[in-house]
């Protein structure tokens, strides 16, 4: 349809601009994927790993300039609901591959669901609104 195609040229006018945000590289990941469009889907994926935030073994992705968290004891860190969000993008975008995602795909996406699955409250939900 042609309205689809205008959307997903804008979007890939959008992913070659050099300088996009973390935030706008997860969401662009995750519309490539869910469009088939692997090329661009992996070469986003992969520009948004070397701006992962490896800890404690888990991958999740914050916000540039950011000041880092306070390593208190007993002080369990949540996350800014941003945060929180692009991550689990990034988790969709990995998941959502065709062919199905590689093992190594699936073992790195365990890392990221690990890291969203410490953000829960103790209701069960998350600082997000998505």
């Amino acid at each position: 349809h042609s309205v689809v195609r205008n959307a997903l040229f804008c979007l890939e006018t959008a992913a070659n601009q050099r300088e996009n945000h973390v935030y706008t590289k997860a969401l662009l990941a995750y519309a490539f994927a869910l469009a088939g469009n692997s090329e661009k889907r992996k070469a986003l994926l992969d520009s948004l790993e070397k701006e992962a935030v490896r800890k404690d073994g888990s991958v999740h992705w914050q916000r540039p300039g950011k000041e880092p968290e306070a390593d208190l004891p007993y002080y369990r860190h949540r996350a800014p609901s941003a945060e929180v969000e692009m991550t689990a993008y990034v988790l969709l975008a990995h998941l959502t591959s065709q062919p199905a995602p590689a093992q190594e795909e699936l073992a790195f996406a365990s890392l990221i669901a690990k890291w969203i699955s410490s953000q829960q409250n103790p209701s069960g939900g998350f600082s997000s609104t998505q």
